[in-house]
């Protein structure tokens, strides 16, 4: 597992699978181990995937300064990590709160990324609101699945401000395409591998530049790809269009049946897709 001192002297880890050209990933959580990523879906079979641990998470270092975990100063590992692979652009990848990191990377050191791939990206970052019913309604599309009756009353709940206690355990449905075993294995993992204490450092304030942001990501000319889930109430697709919209040269792909996590839902195809977009010339 390698290892690299970022700018301040934190110890960062990243994992490396398959081979090619380098494809930096940027985890979610906010602030998760990026093993959850794995090799997304097989997309190592036709890429070096470089998966960064960011502080504090996984086989990096906690920091000194918990003011360091803040979404804007996440940044300067990013840069740290293309600084020690040697290369002088990279095409990057975010995944859900990771997509803030990527998009404030961009803002800052947009002449260091080639291809820009989101995958179900927050839209905090950017000051995209996404309407409650626009979540209800990528929410009802489970409504044949026997978990879904307390699960939609449990998010509707939320997003009305009065959740009951069990709430996030009754809505975890949501976030996946296919609520089978593998995804309830995914999900239980998920808190050992975050950061919780963290996370208010994470949104801080001063991490997030919506303004700003937009204006960069406007003057960004590099291709860039969204991938939306189709039943992702985390992301749901309508809100993604807008995020794509920020770009002059974004696609949009709706992954058909996929929930926050494309690469778990249908392997092949989120593969493909991010495969087909990375190997345009």
């Amino acid at each position: 597992m390698p290892m690299f001192s970022a700018f301040d002297g934190t110890g960062l880890a990243y994992h490396e699978s398959g081979a090619g050209r380098v494809l930096v990933c940027v985890p979610g959580g906010p602030l998760q181990a990026s093993v959850y990523l794995g090799d997304l879906g097989g997309l190592s079979a036709h890429r070096r995937l470089v998966r960064l641990d960011l502080r504090g998470t996984g086989d990096s270092a906690v920091p000194v300064d918990p003011g360091s975990y803040r979404c804007d100063r996440l940044v300067d590992d990013v840069e740290a990590l293309r600084a020690e692979l040697g290369v002088e652009r990279v095409d990057l990848l975010g995944h859900s709160a990771g997509g803030n990191v990527a998009v404030r990377y961009v803002q800052r050191h947009p002449g260091r990324v080639d291809r820009l791939v989101l995958v179900t990206p927050s839209v905090f970052g950017v000051g995209i609101e996404v309407d409650p019913q626009v979540r209800l309604a990528t929410a009802a599309l489970r409504a044949g699945e026997p978990w879904f009756s307390p699960a939609y009353a449990a998010l509707t709940a939320m997003l009305a401000g009065d959740p009951p206690p069990d709430a996030r355990d009754l809505v975890t449905p949501f976030w996946y395409g296919r609520w089978d075993d593998r995804a309830r294995a995914f999900a239980a993992a998920e808190d050992g591998q975050r950061n919780n204490a963290a996370v208010p450092y994470f949104l801080a304030d001063g991490a997030f530049d919506p303004a700003g942001t937009r204006a960069a990501l406007a003057a960004f000319g590099r291709p860039v790809l969204v991938l939306a889930g189709q039943v992702d109430v985390n992301s749901p697709p309508p809100a993604l269009a807008g995020y794509a919209a920020l770009f002059p040269d974004a696609r949009l792909v709706v992954q058909a049946g996929a929930g926050h996590f494309p690469w778990l839902d249908d392997p092949a195809g989120f593969a493909a897709a991010v495969e087909a977009f990375l190997g345009q010339k």
